[in-house]
């Protein structure tokens, strides 16, 4: 019988051992092939001044693959929908597990999660038919899909995300801690603010940084609603292309395994660095503020 479990139990290990294994090496390919595409256009083009070249005119003659406007364009555009989703998601999350009822926390949460469950198309031709109009008409400017109205859509999307983790992460605070702040006299805004809150850091600040991640690299909603315009913006109200925006659109125009072929898969290298920066500053911030015990608080 003990034989039998034992075999059981290094099944079981090896199993998920080669699934782990299969999912690792379908990224290494994936990143193996995203850098055989992209690297020739090198030998055309400096590194500099692809990534700080500030045209982007890939069917010119000659062309210009400068990207520096594509990349300000996506930093723009996921500070703005921070601002915005940040304070909202990490609020939305205290009120649910600190300060709603029962019965409401089981209202306002799922709400909150089906916003996670909506397609990208339906949240862009959202920002398209409805904000982008109302945008033009409040703010009496040219066109309504810019850098503004992508933010915002940016942030419909990144406040799941954000709300969601850092909710666990409130939720995992042990209870004693509440329970002691209280008997020593704090209010209950107090217990949230000096123990509660620095107790949950490092989950509330790894949702905020993996909701950002998700807006860099958003590419539906961003095409549909930031404008296009391969051009360093002058204000929140111009027209943008961030990176996963130009990649989805011209790549089905460009030639096969031609200059502007290998530029957009250069692009999406710059792209794919940005977000791996993006995931190691999660795990280096999880771990820098990792509660340990309640006495490390």
């Amino acid at each position: 019988m003990t034989a039998k479990r034992e075999k059981t139990e290094v099944l079981v290990k090896y199993t998920f051992f080669l699934i782990a294994l299969f999912s690792v090496l379908v990224l290494g390919l994936i990143v193996l092939f995203l850098f055989m595409e992209g690297i020739p256009i090198f030998s055309k083009v400096s590194v500099y001044d692809f990534v700080f070249g500030t045209k982007w005119y890939p069917t010119d003659e000659p062309p210009d693959f400068g990207i520096f406007p594509l990349i300000v364009a996506s930093f723009c555009v996921t500070f703005l929908s921070a601002v915005v989703s940040i304070p909202l998601g990490v609020m939305t999350a205290v009120y649910i597990s600190e300060i709603a009822s029962k019965r409401v926390a089981e209202i306002v949460k799922p709400v909150v999660e089906l916003l996670a469950s909506l397609p990208s198309v339906v949240i862009g031709f959202f920002g398209m038919v409805i904000a982008g109009p109302f945008i033009q008409e409040v703010f009496n400017v040219p066109v309504g899909v810019n850098l503004f109205n992508a933010s915002l859509m940016l942030a419909f999307m990144s406040i799941p995300t954000i709300c969601t983790i850092s909710e666990d992460a409130i939720r995992s605070v042990p209870v004693s801690m509440r329970e002691a702040s209280l008997a020593l006299g704090a209010t209950r805004l107090e217990t949230i603010l000096k123990v509660v809150f620095p107790a949950s850091l490092s989950g509330i600040s790894t949702a905020v940084i993996l909701g950002m991640s998700r807006a860099i690299g958003e590419t539906m909603v961003v095409l549909m609603v930031a404008g296009g315009a391969a051009m360093i913006p002058k204000s929140i109200f111009s027209p943008v292309r961030p990176l996963p925006a130009s990649i989805a659109a011209e790549m089905a125009e460009a030639p096969f395994r031609g200059d502007h072929y290998h530029a957009l898969f250069a692009t999406g290298i710059v792209l794919f660095i940005f977000t791996l920066l993006f995931n190691i500053l999660a795990d280096f911030v999880a771990s820098k503020y990792k509660q340990t015990g309640e006495a490390s608080l």
